[in-house]
Parts: structure tokens; C-alpha cells; sequence
């Protein structure tokens, strides 16, 4: 069967990768065309668009780039037309994959949607274009089954995929090293305003290391032109190595929040963008944490510099604060009750095989 799979951020190419591996163990015959990056280009399928071409943070930075959107969505509506794959797997991205869905479902094509949209977050309004445009909706955090059901959709929670990724591997705080990883983000706009700040701390941490876990789809000469002259390392495809090693990170919110808790990692979590986009986000968010660790936990387990919090200053104070010995296990504590709650299970495969088994009967 031929399966059609759009991601349009790191986190989601990488479930994606998973995911094509699982699907071909139960159809070996399988062909996919990819909308992604590196992972799922790295398993031999044909690839459409790439994260360079898709990813952009903020309303404003979206409107920027509108002209690029369309075009991408110009793009996926012919080749649908043109590849009339058995089904669509969508994975993440709202607003352009909404879009898809949308023409998916006028060609009658099985739309999956794999990692929710936030709606219990903002934009509620999104749960009426679930029920008419997804078939199948897999959710990845544990209240959003019973949250989805509550609107009248059928979920399935098979646990985090993040769970399942990131190995089972122990290794006591007291085995790492002084080493303070910094994960500015994937896409260029993000690095090019948190890199910058973070990297202003590091003469506060003289006995530290500073490591940056650079994104897989951003070329090393773009971070050259921030580094300068700091005192600082540039790794790639070692960011869950880094995470084993550090003794603390920096890390902008997003997915890579999580895979530190999962990896035990203390941390501050920061973001920040155009002033436009921040007062916009304001009026519609309604959580009150932005990262997945406090939200899933429903309680400030790592502090959070949004926007004008964002400062050196208020870095060094967390920073400092996160390497406490009184606060580190407290921090872990809190991170083990977190994974309980994601009970994990075969993720990929499961989804796989609900896929798989829809497809056949059909």
C-alpha cells in the first residue's frame, strides 16, 4: 500500500521514521512519500518537501512566510491528486496539516492523525475539523484521551513515543559530567534569538563545559555566524548522548523538554518571539505552563523564562538553581512520576497495526 506521510518539525520527523518502520514490518510491500526531514529520509522513501522549506514559529513569522505556505500547500494538494496513496498519515503541524486534511478527505482518502493538536491548550475550535476531516486521531499525553472523548472523539493512547525512543539506560548524577548542554531549538528563526542570550551565561559557569546539541536539518555554518568567538562545542546527532553526559541544559520549549526529563536532566526551559506573536499567543493560550514537563505534571517542575523573563540574568539565577544538590533529586523525583504517567507501550507498532488493519478492511 502506499502510505503519504506529512511532518513539518523535527520531533514529528522523527516519530514518522518510527513509524515507517513499524508499518513495514506488516506490510512489506508498503511505498511512502514523505513530507520531513533526515530520519525519514534516512529510511529510503521518497521525499517531497523538506523541515526547510516547512517550519516556522510564531503567527507573525507564519504570515511572513504565506507565500511559502501556500505554495507547499499547492504542492501536497497535486501530489495527492497525482500519487492517490491508500491513506494519510499526518503528524503534528496543525495549521498547514488541517489544510491537508481537508483535501485528503474531498479525494476520499483515510486521513491519521498521529500526535494531537493542543485544542484543550487554544484554538478549541479545531475539534469540529477532527471530527470531520480524521478517521483516526492517536493522542501521546495521558489526559487527552479522556479530553478528546469528552468532545465526542475516539482516541487511542498507546503511551509517548518519546518513552519508547529514548532506551532504558541508567546513569547516576553523580556519574555525569560538568557539562551544560544548551538546545536553542530546530528551526533557524528560534536559534537565531535564543542561541544568542544563552550563550551569554557561560563565563558565569567558568567550571562547566557548554555543549550545543545542534538540529539535524540546519547547517553548521548557520551556528559558526552566532558562535563567534564563545567558548563553546557544536555536536550533531548526539543529543541524547549530550542529555546522558550533562549536568544541566538550556533548552527552548518544545518536545526536546521531555526527552530531557526522560533523560533525567535538570533544566530551564525558555522561549521567546516577535512581540506581535508573544501578545497573540497570550490572549489564546490557556495553560498555564508552556512546557510539556510542567503541563503533564499540572505543576512547575522546571522553571519557565518566557519573553521578557527570558534575560541573562534570570538564566544564571535557574540555572544556578537547577544545579543545587538540595534540588537535583528533587527534580528527578519529580521526573519519575512524570514517565509513570505515560505509560509506555509498543507506540509505533501499535499504531502501525491499527493503521494497517483499518486499510485491509476497507
Amino acid at each position: 500500500m502506499k502510505y503519504y506521510i506529512v511532518s513539518g518539525e523535527s520531533s514529528g520527523d522523527l516519530y514518522g521514521s518510527y513509524l515507517i518502520d513499524s508499518i513495514r514490518k506488516i506490510d512489506q510491500n508498503s511505498t511512502f512519500y514523505c513530507w520531513g526531514g533526515d530520519y525519514m529520509e534516512e529510511k529510503k522513501v521518497h521525499m517531497i518537501r523538506t523541515l526547510d522549506k516547512l517550519s516556522f514559529m510564531g503567527f507573525v513569522e507564519v504570515f511572513k512566510n504565506i507565500s511559502t505556505v501556500i505554495s507547499n500547500l499547492n504542492i501536497v494538494k497535486k501530489d495527492l491528486k497525482l500519487k492517490n496513496p491508500d491513506c494519510v498519515i499526518l503528524i503534528d503541524y496543525p495549521g498547514f496539516n488541517f489544510k491537508v486534511a481537508k483535501y485528503a478527505n474531498k479525494l476520499q482518502i483515510p486521513v491519521y492523525w498521529f500526535v494531537a493538536p493542543q485544542t484543550w491548550a487554544w484554538n478549541e475550535s479545531r475539534v469540529k475539523l477532527i471530527k470531520k476531516y480524521i478517521n483516526q486521531l492517536y493522542v501521546i499525553l495521558p489526559f487527552e484521551k479522556k479530553y478528546f472523548g469528552s468532545k465526542n472523539i475516539d482516541s487511542k493512547y498507546f503511551g509517548h513515543p518519546l518513552v519508547e525512543i529514548i532506551q532504558d539506560y541508567h546513569i547516576s548524577y553523580s556519574e555525569r559530567k560538568k557539562i551544560i548542554a544548551l538546545f536553542p531549538g530546530s528551526r533557524k528563526q528560534e536559534i537565531r534569538i535564543m542561541l544568542p542570550i544563552m550563550l551569554k551565561v557561560i563565563n558565569h559557569f567558568r567550571d562547566y563545559e557548554f555543549v550545543i546539541g545542534g538540529a539535524k536539518n540546519i547547517d553548521i555554518h548557520f551556528y559558526k555566524k552566532i558562535i563567534k568567538s564563545y567558548n563553546v562545542k557544536l555536536v550533531f546527532n548526539q543529543n541524547y548522548n549530550l542529555m546522558r553526559l550533562a549536568s544541566a541544559a538550556l533548552a527552548t520549549s518544545g518536545t526536546v523538554t521531555l526527552e530531557l526529563a526522560i533523560n533525567k536532566v535538570p533544566q530551564v526551559v525558555c522561549y521567546k518571539t516577535s512581540l506581535l506573536s508573544f501578545l497573540i499567543a497570550k490572549k489564546v493560550v490557556k495553560t498555564k505552563y508552556i512546557s510539556l514537563v510542567n503541563i503533564i505534571s499540572k505543576n512547575k517542575v522546571v522553571d519557565e523564562l518566557i519573553q521578557n523573563n527570558f534575560t541573562v540574568e534570570n538564566i544564571i539565577m535557574s540555572l544556578e538553581k537547577s544545579l543545587n544538590k538540595n534540588n537535583i533529586q528533587t527534580t528527578v523525583n519529580a521526573y519519575n512520576k512524570l514517565i509513570s504517567k505515560l505509560n509506555n507501550y509498543p507506540v509505533f507498532d501499535n499504531i502501525a497495526k491499527n493503521i494497517v488493519s483499518f486499510l485491509t478492511k476497507t
